[in-house]
């Protein structure tokens, strides 16, 4: 069983196997989360993201960390094109495939951020809950831990709610 645990602060700043990156199939790195993991990690995660393109919702990819704490990034897609509206189908596809990378890859502890809470448009709420729904039931191997980080105040409390039903 996985470990589910909620921080506040932001998801650059933890050692960690591997932060997720709410991703487009794109692999671009210019808004949201994605943009503060790259300003901070450096231009390399995006370069390798891109490399990798293009890559669909339900499906993530693996780059370095470059300058991040964290070793790697795992780019899973909440949507097609970069900045488009989503939904909690989507988000829940996206955290499995997350999952399902990071188990594979043999991590132990991963990070990460509201998923599709951005220019994505859903609820912290509605994504806090199918997320942490996916992380419950998911069957790990090696995962042991995941971090769920909010920036701010209603994105931690979104999962703190949702952690306890």
């Amino acid at each position: 069983m996985v470990n589910i645990t909620v921080r506040k602060g932001s998801i650059t700043l933890l050692n960690v196997d591997a932060v997720v990156n709410p991703a487009n199939s794109y692999g671009f790195m210019g808004g949201g989360v994605a943009w503060v993991i790259k300003n901070v990690g450096g231009q390399i995660i995006e370069d390798e993201a891109i490399a990798q393109a293009r890559f669909h919702i339900g499906q993530a990819v693996l780059t370095s960390g470059g300058e991040l704490i964290a070793r790697q990034v795992i780019h899973s897609p909440t949507m097609e094109e970069p900045a488009e509206k989503t939904n909690v189908v989507n988000i829940q596809q996206a955290v499995q495939a997350a999952l399902e990378l990071a188990d594979q890859s043999e991590f132990t502890k991963i990070a990460f951020p509201g998923m599709g809470t951005g220019v994505g448009g859903v609820s912290k709420k509605e994504a806090a809950q199918t997320m942490v729904k996916t992380i419950k039931a998911f069957p790990a191997h090696f995962l042991r831990e995941v971090i769920l980080v909010g920036k701010e105040d209603e994105m931690v409390k979104a999962f703190e709610e949702a952690l306890k039903n």
